[in-house]
């Protein structure tokens, strides 16, 4: 005859093993990102936490660990590190640099996890099975197109610049091709490397050398506070309009004033996450490039862009 003893025992082993199963049966998505070294990585972090919080509280077959890095260097030993501790299902990437990632990121991919890459592409684009990234020709065309309507064709402006990237090259060309042909003069045009203080530096330059300008587009939040604080400073009334980009949430604020902006949105980050996601438990395989639209920030939908919690 078997006691009450025996049986409690039985029993309390019984669950250790089921949750032993259970945990070994999880499937783990790793998430490796920049650490937030300015406004547009400090949403992305925020977003993928915030993603990572929402998939372990809703599946309880999914792990979702996030991991950032200052450096590439940092990011390569975080990739090894996730691999070296734990089977990964899945890894979704934003690279700090896509050379210095890629092979790491292909030694993960030959252990047979699925390799989402958002935003800075590798080098080697057959190694990612899912890539998301915004439209960086639509943020500059659709930057244009507004700027266009607003000032009826015509008028003097100047621009800045972010770095020198092919992120910040297509939202130029699409800009640059967008005004071909009107009546916009472009009557400055440097880089302020995504940076406010350096933004407002430029902007005393510009407002210095030219007389009379029209609008101005920094084609990015950071930089257009620091456009705006020079503007102030300088009691100037003739700029009509001052145009920036990524959905910074201090800027889509001041749309209910009249301006816009473009996004580059960091919650990318966080659609990448759920697609994979989805990719792994549900029955809808995803594939492929999906490219996220770069809508105009009016009063009509800015509700839809602003994250008062986000640090960006």
């Amino acid at each position: 005859m078997f006691s009450r003893k025996w049986f409690a025992a039985v029993a309390v082993g019984a669950l250790v093993v089921a949750g032993q199963a259970l945990a070994a049966d999880k499937k783990v998505v790793a998430v490796s990102i920049p650490a937030a070294d300015h406004g547009w990585t400090a949403g992305v972090v925020y977003h993928a936490q915030a993603a990572a919080k929402e998939i372990n509280a809703a599946f309880p077959d999914v792990e979702v660990v996030v991991k950032t890095s200052p450096s590439a260097a940092d990011q390569v030993s975080a990739l090894e590190d996730l691999s070296a501790s734990r089977k990964l299902d899945a890894l979704v990437i934003l690279p700090y640099t896509s050379e210095e990632l890629t092979q790491p990121v292909k030694a993960i991919k030959d252990m047979g996890t699925f390799i989402t890459v958002v935003d800075r592409g590798l080098t080697d684009a057959s190694i990612q099975d899912l890539y998301l990234a915004g439209d960086n020709i639509a943020v500059g065309a659709n930057t244009a197109k507004f700027m266009i309507d607003k000032l009826g064709g015509k008028g003097d402006i100047v621009v800045l610049r972010g770095i020198p990237t092919v992120i910040d090259d297509e939202r130029i060309k699409g800009f640059q091709d967008t005004i071909k042909g009107t009546g916009i003069k472009v009557l400055d045009i440097q880089y302020a490397h995504w940076n406010s203080d350096e933004a407002f530096k430029l902007m005393q330059d510009y407002l210095a050398k030219h007389p009379h300008i029209d609008a101005v587009w920094a084609n990015d939040d950071d930089m257009l506070l620091g456009v705006l604080e020079a503007v102030k400073q300088s009691g100037r009334t003739d700029i009509k309009l001052a145009l920036g980009g990524n959905g910074m949430k201090d800027v889509v604020k001041k749309v209910i004033d009249g301006d816009a902006v473009t996004p580059y949105p960091p919650s990318m980050i966080k659609t990448a996450v759920y697609m994979t996601v989805a990719n792994l438990i549900g029955q809808a395989p995803v594939r492929g490039h999906v490219k996220l639209d770069a809508p105009l920030i009016t009063q009509a939908n800015a509700k839809e862009y602003y994250f008062p919690d986000s640090p960006f």
